[in-house]
Parts: C-alpha cells; sequence; structure tokens
C-alpha cells in the first residue's frame, strides 16, 4: 500500500544542470512554434510519467494571446466557410491516411506524454481514422437542407439549413491527448468553422503534432489555433472568446465552464465524469465476461472516461467470476516500454496517483477487501499503481460513489436484473454502462433500463466508443451534448429555418393565393375558415 505518492523528485532542466529533457529541444521546437504565445508568458515543462523526467519546456499562452488567436480564428473561418464542403472533406479523408501512416511518431508522443501503453495509445489512431473516415464519407449528408412539411400544403415549401456557429473552442484533456483534441477538431473543421484549441499542458506536444497534420492534409493556416496554459486561466479565456465551447473533464469543472457560458449564452458540450458500472448475469461464459473486464477496467490505467469502476455480478457466478477476474489481473503487464509488450502504463501523475491512494486506503479503512493490488509500484517508474480489485466496499467509502479515474474497480454481488439495475442507476453520474449476459436479447432490454449516455453488451466500452455514427455523451452529472455521429457534428452548428410562401403574387393576371387571401376575410371569419382546414387536414392524415 503506497503512502506518499508525492515524493519523487522530478528534476528540471531550467533549475538543475544535471537535468536533461527526454526529448532534444531542436526536435520539439518546430511544434511549439505553434502555440499562440508572446514574451515572458512563460513555459511549463512537462514530465514523462514513466520515469519523472522532463519532456519539453511548454510555452504558455496569455489571455491576450487567446484573444488575439481567436481573432485570427474568426478571420480564416469566414473564407474556411464559403468554400466548397467537398475540400473540407478532403482534408478530413487525407487526415485518415495520414494518421495511420504516422502512427509510429505519435503513438511515442502519447506515450511519453501519458505514460498509457502503446495498446491504449493505438485506440487513439485508431478513434482518428475512424473519425476522419466517418464524416469525411458523411458531412455532406449530415449538413444537407432538410425539407419539412410547411404550414399550407403545396404553398408553403420548409428549409432547415445548419450554419456554421464561427469558432469553436475545445478545452481538452491529458488522458487522451490525440482522440479528445483531434477527434473534437474534424467534426467542427468540415462543418465549417475555425478551432480554437487548448490542450493541457501536460499533453500539448501531441495536440500540437496533430494540428502540423491538420494543416500537411490541406488545411488553410490559421483555422486551427493552439494555445496553451491552466483550465482557469486559458481554459477561462477560449469560453469567453468563442461561439461553442467543448469541454472534457470533471463534473466539478464543468459546471464552472457551463455557468461561464451561460453568461454570454454560448451554447456548450461537456463530457464529464463517470462512476461506470458492469453487471454480468448469470449466464455468462465468465472467462470472456473476465477478459472484457479487465480491458474495460484497466485500459490506459483506468484514466479514461468511459471506463469500468464498479461491478455488479449476479450471485450465481459471483465467485466463479470474481477468481477468473482477479487471476487475469494479476496477469495484466505492467511497464514502460514505446512497444507492445505492456498491457498497462502509468498514471500520469503525481495528482492522479494521490486520488488512486487515497480512494483505496478510504476504503480498506472502512472495511473493504483487496483482492489484488493497491501496491504503488516505485520499482517500475514514480507513478505506476497495480490494477486493484477490492470487495466489501461500504456505501460510505468514497470509492463507492466518487470517480476515481484509476486502476481500481470494486465488486459487488446481486440476486436479480432488476437489483443490478437499481444498483447501477443509483448515481448522478450516467456515462457508460456494461452488461454481460449470453441472451443478447435480454441484455438489450435490460441496457435499455439504464440511466447513462451509453451502453454496452458484452463488451466494455469499445463497441460504443467505435460506433463514430451513433453519438457519444452523458446524462445527468455526466454531461451535456453528445460527440460523434450527426449529432455531434450538429453540436457545431447553428439552425435556420427558410420558408417560402408560394403563389402570393398570382401569375399571368390571376390573382395571388397567398395567405393574405385567409386574413382578407377578416377577423370575424378567417378564423372559422382556418379551423376547417386544421379538421381537413387530420382527417387526411396531413402532418
Amino acid at each position: 500500500m503506497a503512502h506518499d505518492p508525492g515524493h519523487i523528485e522530478l528534476h528540471d532542466p531550467e533549475t538543475d544542470p544535471l537535468a536533461t529533457y527526454v526529448l532534444e529541444p531542436d526536435d520539439v521546437r518546430p511544434l511549439l512554434r505553434r502555440v499562440v504565445t508572446s514574451p515572458r508568458a512563460g513555459v511549463f515543462t512537462s514530465h514523462a510519467p514513466f520515469t519523472g523526467s522532463p519532456i519539453a519546456a511548454i510555452p504558455l499562452s496569455t489571455p491576450d494571446d487567446v484573444a488575439r488567436a481567436a481573432k485570427n480564428a474568426r478571420a480564416a473561418q469566414r473564407l474556411w466557410a464559403a468554400r466548397p464542403l467537398r475540400d473540407r472533406t478532403a482534408v478530413l479523408s487525407r487526415v485518415h491516411d495520414l494518421v495511420l501512416e504516422r502512427q509510429s511518431d505519435v503513438l511515442d508522443l502519447i506515450q511519453l506524454e501519458s505514460g498509457k501503453a502503446r495498446v491504449s495509445a493505438f485506440e487513439e489512431v485508431c478513434d482518428i481514422a475512424l473519425v476522419a473516415r466517418h464524416y469525411a464519407a458523411r458531412a455532406g449528408r449530415y449538413l444537407a437542407p432538410r425539407r419539412v412539411p410547411g404550414l399550407l400544403p403545396g404553398l408553403t415549401s420548409v428549409r432547415v439549413l445548419r450554419h456554421p456557429v464561427g469558432v469553436v473552442g475545445i478545452v481538452a484533456p491529458w488522458n487522451f491527448p490525440l482522440a479528445l483534441t483531434l477527434g473534437d477538431v474534424l467534426p467542427a473543421l468540415v462543418a465549417g468553422n475555425a478551432v480554437l484549441l487548448r490542450p493541457d499542458p501536460q499533453t500539448a506536444l501531441t495536440s500540437l503534432w496533430a494540428a502540423e497534420l491538420m494543416e500537411e492534409a490541406g488545411l488553410p493556416e490559421g483555422l486551427l489555433q493552439v494555445v496553451v496554459g491552466d483550465g482557469p486561466t486559458i481554459g477561462g479565456a477560449v469560453v469567453e472568446h468563442v461561439d461553442h465551447v467543448s469541454f472534457t473533464g470533471s463534473t466539478r469543472t464543468g459546471r464552472v465552464v457551463a455557468a461561464q457560458a451561460g453568461e454570454r449564452l454560448v451554447p456548450v458540450t461537456l463530457e464529464l465524469g463517470g462512476k461506470n458500472p458492469m453487471y454480468v448475469a448469470e449466464d455468462v461464459d465468465v472467462e470472456v465476461a473476465a477478459e472484457g473486464a479487465v480491458r474495460a477496467c484497466f485500459v490506459g490505467a483506468g484514466q479514461v472516461c468511459v471506463s469500468i469502476e464498479r461491478i455488479y455480478v449476479h450471485e450465481d457466478v459471483a465467485d466463479e467470476f470474481t477468481a477468473a477476474f482477479v487471476r487475469r489481473t494479476r496477469e495484466v503487464r505492467l511497464g514502460s516500454g514505446l512497444d507492445y509488450r505492456s498491457d498497462m502504463g502509468s498514471l500520469t501523475s503525481a495528482a492522479q496517483l494521490a486520488t488512486v491512494v487515497e480512494h483505496v486506503e478510504d476504503a480498506v479503512g472502512h472495511g473493504a477487501t483487496v483482492l489484488t493490488g493497491a501496491v504503488h509500484r516505485t520499482d517500475l517508474g514514480p507513478w505506476f499503481y497495480e490494477p486493484t480489485i477490492l470487495t466489501d466496499v461500504p456505501n460510505e467509502a468514497r470509492l463507492a460513489r466518487e470517480e476515481t479515474f484509476g486502476p481500481v474497480v470494486s465488486i459487488y454481488r446481486v440476486a436479480s436484473d432488476d437489483e443490478a439495475v437499481a444498483a447501477m442507476n443509483d448515481s448522478d453520474l450516467g456515462l457508460n454502462a456494461s452488461i454481460w449476459t449470453a441472451d443478447t436479447r435480454r441484455g438489450a432490454a435490460i441496457a435499455a433500463r439504464v440511466r447513462t449516455g451509453t451502453v454496452n453488451v458484452n463488451e466494455g466500452y469499445v463497441a460504443t466508443w467505435g460506433s463514430v455514427a451513433a453519438p457519444q455523451g452523458g446524462v445527468g452529472a455526466s454531461g451535456i451534448g453528445s460527440r460523434h455521429g450527426r449529432e455531434g457534428l450538429w453540436e457545431t452548428t447553428r439552425v435556420q429555418t427558410v420558408a417560402v410562401q408560394h403563389g402570393a403574387h398570382g401569375v399571368l393576371g390571376a390573382p395571388g393565393v397567398g395567405l393574405h387571401r385567409l386574413f382578407d376575410l377578416g377577423t370575424d371569419t378567417w378564423p372559422r375558415v382556418y379551423t376547417e382546414v386544421l379538421r381537413t387536414m387530420k382527417r387526411l392524415r396531413l402532418p
């Protein structure tokens, strides 16, 4: 059991003449030039979670830099929105090809900055390829004018148009430095917007690499502006200068972002916290379910918004499933290599490690039992923590209700589907859930009763997340709005309804048949006439 996760001494080249950067400053300088910054704005030294060594000195932005970046983005957006949609989709098609071709470079960056295993980093590459391909193929359909029934059939034609909002602000987290930056940038751009992106300083290099890739794919200069700094100052400044805000992070911070955007009446998309549940029914193949649970719980060291943190197991298979789950968890390979030999990497920061340790120790203090893990592996690196399974976690323990965001999961027994659903819904958070059963119809029926934005049957999170044509979002305290699918694209557009009334002026001397004919009947007559029209339309089953 770890007791002092923050004791590791980090060496900074700016203060320690014996320290060196993980990456050569000359190699990262072209990327760093993409940050909108100014003299005396300062730098942030990012550190590699695997070793604690400094990666790079990242230039920071000031609120004035954010304002300047937003102004430049707005100027570039006007020309971009005027270009044919095929030009915008061509950029996304090229992004798809480039991210697959250059994956080795970005996988290294993702691992160095976030500490995740390479197989987890590869999920981000897959996500970008899927998102880019999807919107390149479907954006035309999603953005096309839509005809709807009008007031008077045959005389009123109505079209619903979608326009870009202007500048989309993306305040991105550190846990998915490629997928939750470029994955949100792509739909905003293809809709005709410019983007003001604030990546987390710890993972800024990955976002800057993505910005470089976008320009290589044909994105005009100035459309994607990158600013770097802390959330309250620079993230807050982004909210002040954009027309839509996309934020991924904690529920607490999401409330602040929503309130700030609300003052300006700016729409928001928020993906926030989750205490994601899994239910294992009595008819499962326990080995299959246990393998899925390991991936669902410990991918990215549990630092995944949609990863599983609580498992409800039917009492008929609880002992068998738990034994298989514990055995497979102990087989998880921890490591820091830039290769595919490890299953799980490190937590990203000392702060995240501290939260994990506090939750586990608090649960044990309240009577919980550790089945495996709960070890701070300083032999591997400063912030490695073994995948951990607990049982007998009481409701008053923090682990029972608060998001841990680490490789820790608690197991509970249930006697029925109804009890499982009630337990899964006993949270103000509702992001993702997982159902395991041999009867897929039963699984789908249970899923429909779970109060979360996404539910996976016989999978942890990959099935919904990878189905990028479908919306991905949360309910309750887990967020507002969606990413992915047409809904994710529509988030960054404004709707306009255009109704055209035909026949108002007549043809070849014949009198017009516009609405003025109805109103000319006089206020004592036209309401009676239109009442009969409404009744007739219902009889004819007109929409």
